[in-house]
């Protein structure tokens, strides 16, 4: 039985803005741990088990 191999994943990494200082930042879209703000620490997405919750606005998806 030959091993499946991934070629592309389905994972991808978003930018989003925060909604409280508008500072931009990447983040994985299926974090496994919630995600703060670098500048201001607001919490940006939780974790679900899956995708993350994102609590901010996503500006763009990142190849």
């Amino acid at each position: 039985m030959k091993p499946h191999i991934l070629t592309e994943t389905r994972s991808k990494f978003i930018r989003v803005r925060c909604p409280k200082c508008k500072n931009e930042q990447v983040m994985f879209g299926k974090a496994a741990t919630k995600v703060l703000c670098l500048v201001c620490g607001r919490t940006l997405a939780e974790s679900t088990g899956g995708k993350s919750k994102v609590k901010a606005r996503v500006l763009e998806l990142l190849e």
